[in-house]
């Protein structure tokens, strides 16, 4: 098992601050809030993606809306139990957070959002094609982390990508580089209603198998905090 989390799990994210800093829960003391970044696409299209930070954080650096920043983390996961139902969170956990320098998002060649996951294949992948013959595959990768743990996060490959994921079994360790995404959808109920929700996604630019002697580990169950 690949056990040096850091590099199982890094990020790091250029954006704009786009709201203020909300309450989201505390562990052993420790009091964690969140906000939501705008990282721009290079199509200028932008992506919406929530972070959650330590208040041992938030003296370090004015977070106030509107703020360039660079936030160096973690892409985590936890299950969130709504009227008997389990629902999958996703969040970037910020480790170190600290100003941007002026117009750091628009540097050719600067990285405004990367991140390197390494990680199980856990449910077998999806392949398919679009109406004009795109090819994409979805696929979940269990990512270990400190204490037991794992955070399970959403990917989606592309073109040649999307191909090699056809052949990857379940249980296969995997290297993958992409960029963290925010996509809106429609959800349906019983009832009729509407909802239109967010889905955030790791989508991929590169990946590889791990060369490890042994890919068989037991998946750690996912643990429903945030730490």
């Amino acid at each position: 098992m690949n056990t040096n989390f850091l590099e199982n799990n890094h990020l790091v994210l250029v954006g704009k601050i786009v709201s203020s800093q909300n309450y989201s829960h505390e562990i052993y003391g420790e009091k964690f809030y969140s906000f939501n970044l705008e990282v721009i696409r290079l199509s200028n299209n932008s992506d919406i993606i929530p972070i959650t930070i330590s208040e041992r954080l938030l003296t370090d650096v004015d977070l106030s809306i509107g703020k360039e920043v660079e936030v160096e983390g973690q892409f985590r996961s936890y299950n969130n139990y709504e009227n008997e139902k389990n629902r999958l969170i996703l969040t970037v956990f910020a480790k170190e957070i600290r100003e941007a320098e002026p117009h750091e998002e628009e540097k050719d060649g600067a990285i405004t959002n990367e991140v390197t996951l390494v990680g199980y294949v856990c449910k077998k992948p999806i392949y398919r094609q679009t109406p004009f013959g795109r090819e994409i595959a979805d696929l979940l990768l269990a990512v270990n982390r400190a204490y037991n743990k794992s955070d399970y996060i959403p990917c989606i490959a592309w073109g040649r990508n999307a191909r090699f994921c056809q052949k990857i079994e379940v249980g296969t360790e995997v290297k993958v580089v992409g960029r963290v995404q925010s996509r809106t959808y429609e959800k349906k109920h019983e009832d009729g209603t509407v909802e239109t929700r967010v889905a955030y996604e790791v989508s991929i630019a590169s990946m590889e198998i791990s060369e490890k002697e042994d890919n068989n580990e037991e998946l750690v169950e996912n643990n429903e905090q945030i730490v």
